[in-house]
């Protein structure tokens, strides 16, 4: 499939991208590579292929929710510019 340079720049357009002049001719190039590509899958036969809705059968693969070591509030508290004492205090941000 041929693409023309007013063809690359609306899709620089909708992408927001800002293509030099200098870049046409490999980014024209590469588009025309990967769409001949894309027409060669096109010649496949996928009539007995079923649709593909998640590529791995994993559910929710978690690790567990486990209490581990943690910083006592004293030591966490202890290099910060600004606490109460139970809190770090920051400047409000909010009005």
């Amino acid at each position: 499939m041929q693409i023309d340079k007013d063809t690359l720049h609306k899709i620089a357009h909708l992408a927001r991208l800002e293509v030099k002049p200098e870049e046409e001719a490999p980014l024209l190039k590469s588009l025309e590579s990967v769409l001949s590509w894309m027409e060669q899958l096109d010649e496949l036969d996928t009539t007995d292929v079923a649709p593909l809705t998640h590529i791995s059968a994993e559910i929710n693969v978690m690790r567990e929710d486990v209490v581990g070591n943690h910083l006592p509030r004293e030591q966490a508290l202890v290099n910060a510019p600004s606490q109460d004492g139970t809190y770090f205090r920051v400047p409000k941000v909010i009005e």
